[in-house]
């Protein structure tokens, strides 16, 4: 059976449905980042997301090409993730979608280079007659958090995250959103064939210990 990151690394993708504190290890990614309403069907994000599965599927199909990556297995392609923030804002402000900033990702597996990644790149751009010179190689590195499961639309995160920021301020943590640590979310469920109640999405937010 192929490896599935979601299944072997519950403690990052399958959270529960109340706060919890995690620590979250450094993992490389392919990323695009943009600006704009996410809901935008000609905009950056819908954009992104072209580019992303183009590179992740060339890599994910790599064992049937020339190039062989060292330490190759089969996997499922890990879940949609997404950094987000809005200038000079704490925290999100979902009413005001068209100032968002993102940095759109998808997980690498661990055995896969930046020589890999490049290969990657030129492959895809050569066969598929596209410009993929916006995704980088991403390396993050978050470390503590807290996380939740929210299920339901994504406008009725807030919610969520009042309950987490609850919980972090009743267990001696405190947020530590800043240029580097934001709002992030994964997709585990494809909103286009999903019941928007029934969407799952983890909310990941950065702390510190209070102090």
């Amino acid at each position: 059976m192929p490896f599935d990151y979601k299944k072997e690394y519950k403690e990052f993708y399958m959270p529960p449905k109340k706060p919890t504190i995690v620590e979250v290890p450094a993992m490389n990614y392919i990323a695009v980042r943009g600006q704009g309403d996410p809901n935008d069907e000609k905009g950056e994000y819908a954009q992104a997301l072209g580019l992303l599965y183009g590179i992740a599927f060339t890599i994910k199909m790599s064992y049937k090409e020339d190039h062989k990556i060292q330490g190759y297995f089969e996997y499922v392609a890990p879940p949609l993730e997404g950094f987000w923030w809005q200038e000079n804002t704490k925290g999100m402000d979902y009413t005001r979608k068209q100032d968002l900033y993102f940095i759109s990702m998808i997980r690498l597996p661990d055995f896969v280079t930046k020589e890999d990644f490049d290969w990657a790149i030129q492959e895809a751009t050569k066969k598929k007659k596209m410009d993929f010179s916006k995704v980088d190689f991403l390396n993050v590195n978050e470390g503590l958090c807290v996380q939740c499961m929210h299920i339901g639309s994504y406008d009725d995160e807030p919610d969520t995250v009042s309950a987490m920021h609850q919980f972090v301020k009743e267990n001696g943590y405190t947020l530590d959103f800043n240029d580097h640590r934001w709002h992030h979310e994964i997709y585990l469920s494809d909103p286009r064939r999903c019941d928007v109640q029934k969407l799952k999405t983890v909310i990941r937010h950065p702390i510190r210990i209070r102090g």
